[in-house]
């Protein structure tokens, strides 16, 4: 695992610097997973729906009172003695237990079991798109990395002519001004690198934070290339739809079963529910003769001044949102496959262009130009526009194959279902 690997990179630090871990994009998205704080917020989620379940679950607990009434003083004694329970008071006790009808049991856990079902259909539509996140994030790393080997190189190609510059120079064939151009060219890109090296670095931090590293630092060295993940993402069928629902759609669908259930109890909170109610009256002899009874009574409000209607009218509107949101959550997958689709059939038209033509043909004039301005039969501004141009072909070339994967990556959590065995089970 690379998060221990790190670990031991710590504990030497030269080695360190020498070799820092290694990291690959199913390994960051593993991570992600166990680590990510979005990601174990939306899991809490669950937990807090499920124990809103086991609340709606449980009994109203019984009441109990205790009621001595007739209390006097020290004479209030009887043939029976002088003890509290003896005196000639009207001690009642009694236990109280309300009653739910109308279905309101049901339907509150009914609500509550579709919110559980919604936190869980978050909780994975959180995973759906750290999963893209994480990749994105990775692949711009690798760009990052990329464009630093290509001005690196380009740098390179400038170094080399500079040094037949040189030559040429002493010999008398160019000119101080020409000889000077090229060794700034090259410095130039130079720069470009070690700016694109400091991008890079943040990329790499970027990647860190997503799978919820304490100290982000960025130190670390990709294992996967750009050519190699352009080949595992390509989708099989750009034109597949995709059979079942996205976790978004299935919360949405859950919110919306939680407010008609919500609805249902508002209504049926109409209906009073009744408190039954068992006693015990001891009165011991003393104005009369001792009398023991029992007695059984209920009670329930009356409904004449209140008949729930403003908390009807809100779960009224919070079901019409419910609806509306649900429809909107359809939409927006519908548009995110097709946007995706034509996002990646362009980037990738436009890197097998690149790959297949441009490039080549770019990479071919600058080798002619370097050979012809080695000979003599080149000028440097025909050098300098091939190199420039080679340089920026070869940029172009990897940024068609970032966007690849990139719309890759948007085109499969766009199209990603979840299975119903996945959203019921006991663990996320």
């Amino acid at each position: 695992m690379w998060a221990a690997h790190a670990e031991t990179q710590v504990s030497h630090p030269q080695e360190a610097v020498s070799t820092p871990p290694r990291l690959s994009l199913a390994e960051a998205q593993q991570i992600a997973f166990e680590r990510n704080w979005d990601l174990l917020a939306a899991k809490s989620g669950i937990n807090s729906a499920e124990a809103q379940l086991i609340v709606v679950k449980e009994f109203p607990n019984p009441t109990f009172s205790w009621t001595t009434a007739k209390i006097g003083t020290h004479e209030s004694a009887t043939i029976l003695g002088n003890s509290i329970w003896n005196r000639s008071y009207d001690t009642i006790a009694a236990v109280s237990q309300l009653v739910e009808i109308a279905g309101k049991r049901g339907d509150r856990q009914r609500a509550a079991r579709a919110g559980v079902m919604g936190a869980r259909a978050r909780f994975f539509d959180a995973k759906r798109t750290l999963d893209q996140g994480v990749t994105k994030a990775y692949v711009a790393a690798l760009l990052a990395n990329e464009n630093v080997r290509v001005l690196n190189e380009s740098a390179n190609y400038l170094k080399h002519e500079a040094d037949i510059a040189n030559a040429r120079y002493k010999a008398g064939d160019i000119s101080d001004s020409d000889r000077k151009q090229i060794e700034i060219n090259a410095e130039q890109f130079q720069l470009q690198a070690r700016a694109a090296e400091a991008t890079a670095a943040q990329a790499r931090v970027a990647v860190e934070i997503l799978m919820g590293v304490p100290q982000p630092k960025g130190n670390w060295e990709p294992v996967d290339t750009l050519p190699l993940l352009v080949t595992a993402s390509t989708p099989k069928d750009l034109d597949e739809m995709p059979q079942g629902s996205r976790s978004d759609v299935l919360a949405a669908e859950q919110d919306l079963r939680s407010a008609r259930e919500n609805l249902k109890l508002q209504k049926a909170i109409r209906i009073p529910d009744p408190t039954f109610s068992i006693q015990y009256e001891h009165e011991p002899p003393g104005g009369g003769p001792p009398i023991d009874t029992f007695g059984v009574g209920v009670s329930f409000p009356l409904p004449l001044w209140n008949r729930n209607g403003g908390n009807i009218k809100a779960a009224q509107a919070q079901q019409e949102q419910s609806a509306i949101a649900l429809g909107k959550v359809k939409l927006q997958v519908m548009s995110d496959i097709a946007n995706a689709a034509v996002a990646y059939k362009e980037a990738s038209g436009r890197l097998h262009r690149y790959v297949d033509q441009i490039r080549p043909k770019a990479g071919s004039v600058r080798e002619s130009v370097a050979f012809a301005y080695e000979k003599g039969g080149a000028s440097l501004v025909d050098l300098l526009d091939a190199e420039r141009t080679d340089n920026d072909v070869r940029l172009a070339t990897a940024q068609a194959m970032s966007d690849t994967v990139s719309a890759a990556a948007d085109l499969k959590a766009a199209r990603a279902v979840l299975p119903e065995t996945e959203l019921t089970s006991s663990k996320p």
